[in-house]
């Protein structure tokens, strides 16, 4: 499975995303046709920069032959026809170090820039998707951009309380942000990633002034589409994440956990525009095929490794009967196994954890038979990698029948086994002996016949030596 992973110790905007992405292998050229298709004017400027020592990509959107200044679309950005805002701000950083005066009040990754001319009235939903519509885009790029954009109207609307068709874009409908979210979206689509993983996200600290006021980071739309993934703040005390970039996460729908092990093909490093001492801004992005299943040796005869979903609900006002029967359940409708266990939860209550293993696929069916016959009112879902020998019904002989034991083996070598229950139990009643006794001969005799059949380990000039002919 081919993985990218996304490195947000820096944060991660829009320009960031698309920088990281060229620098892995999206193809430039195409991203400059975009551009130049959504019929605004635009196109980009690629430039190498250094990041604390860090060599990567910087890209930037010019408009009408010029460079523009892009506005960080950090909160106060949509706007109701009866409810307007200014669609200009700056952006404090408390605590941060020197620069430019021209980056005294600009974005990490951006610099400020007065775009009211650009959004004075706003775009909403429609009309980009009108825009969309005309570009030359694959319907894989030009859904997931209309999908970022869906996210940010929709993280709005409920940080107004207002119906999303009301929302306007400002910030987010300056030509520079639609030409971000749409030029990632067509190099994501090039890229070919079947599954996005991200790490924990630096949101960076102090305050932003928006047009809702003064409000420390992460800003409200910010914070509204980060809701669930794992956040931090770290570094200096400047807004790291745009709301841009947290929707391209959203969009991507991206596992906010390690990716496991990959085999790289390609890293690549967006630049943000500032350049703080001793803090390289950059969003790391790393490419390649997903591996765990590969390093199993060939010779594992069977053994494998396979994707699971593990579904699992803690509950404390449940009769045990209940658990044990909703246990049967999904055994019989398809889980790979189900377990129990004591827990306290809150308050001192003694609960259950039930946990049930499902195919992946089966997640959303499992999840709903604890639903419906549980009282829990939530459940978790994750997916995990496991180790399986292979296994294999190995029929024994013994004094009181035959007895089937599962013998597990790994790259060959038979590593477990274990007597079928129901048919030591079977013979135990047929003889009318224990069945323990039943179990420890059925394992007495295969562990004979794996000793018979074993080679031996001496070659012909050892047994030779010292052994009477």
């Amino acid at each position: 499975m081919r993985v990218g992973y996304l490195e947000c110790f820096a944060g991660i905007s829009g320009d960031m995303l698309m920088g990281a992405l060229v620098d892995a292998g999206a193809p430039l050229h195409s991203l400059q046709s975009t551009a130049r298709s959504l019929g605004l004017g635009a196109d980009l400027r690629v430039s190498k920069v250094n990041r604390s020592g860090i060599h990567s990509t910087k890209i930037d959107v010019i408009v009408d032959g010029r460079m523009v200044e892009a506005a960080a679309p950090s909160g106060g950005h949509a706007n109701s026809d009866h409810h307007h805002h200014s669609s200009t701000h700056s952006h404090e950083e408390e605590g941060s170090h020197e620069h430019p005066p021209r980056q005294q009040h600009d974005h990490p990754h951006q610099t400020a820039h007065d775009h009211a001319a650009h959004s004075h009235h706003g775009r909403n939903l429609t009309s980009i998707r009108n825009i969309l519509k005309d570009a030359a885009l694959t319907l894989r790029a030009r859904t997931l951009a209309i999908r970022a954009f869906e996210l940010l109207g929709e993280a709005e609307a409920r940080i107004h309380g207002i119906p999303l068709e009301q929302v306007h874009f400002h910030e987010v409908g300056a030509v520079d942000a639609i030409v971000d979210i749409v030029c990632c979206a067509v190099a994501i689509d090039a890229l070919a990633v079947d599954r996005w993983y991200a790490s924990a996200i630096n949101v960076g600290g102090g305050f932003v002034q928006c047009a809702h006021g003064r409000f420390p980071v992460p800003a409200p739309a910010t914070a509204e589409l980060l809701k669930g993934l794992p956040v931090y703040s770290a570094g200096p005390q400047v807004e790291m994440v745009t709301p841009t970039g947290a929707a391209l996460l959203r969009a991507l729908d991206c596992l906010c956990e390690p990716p496991g092990v990959i085999r790289s093909e390609s890293i690549g490093y967006g630049a943000g525009t500032r350049d703080p001492e001793r803090f390289p801004n950059v969003l790391r992005l790393t490419i390649g095929e997903a591996t765990l299943r590969a390093e199993i040796p060939a010779q594992s005869s069977g053994s494998e490794v396979e994707r699971v979903a593990v579904i699992e609900c803690a509950i404390d006002d449940l009769s045990p009967q209940i658990l044990a029967n909703t246990a049967q359940l999904a055994l019989e409708r398809g889980a790979l196994d189900v377990m129990s266990a004591p827990v306290t939860m809150k308050k001192g209550r003694l609960g259950t954890l039930l946990t049930v293993l499902a195919k992946p696929a089966d997640a959303a069916d499992m999840s709903q038979l604890l639903f419906r016959e549980t009282t829990t009112l939530g459940v978790r879902v994750r997916e995990e990698d496991r180790f399986c020998l292979n296994r294999e019904l190995v029929p024994i002989e013994t004094e009181f029948g035959v007895v089937r034991l599962k013998v597990g083996s790994w790259q060959g070598e038979e590593m477990n086994a274990a007597p079928e229950f129901e048919d030591c139990r079977h013979a135990a009643e047929a003889c009318d002996v224990p069945v323990k006794t039943v179990m420890q001969a059925a394992i007495a005799q295969w562990r004979r016949q794996t000793e018979t059949a074993r080679p031996t380990q001496l070659s012909p000039e050892v047994r030779r030596v010292g052994v009477p002919e």
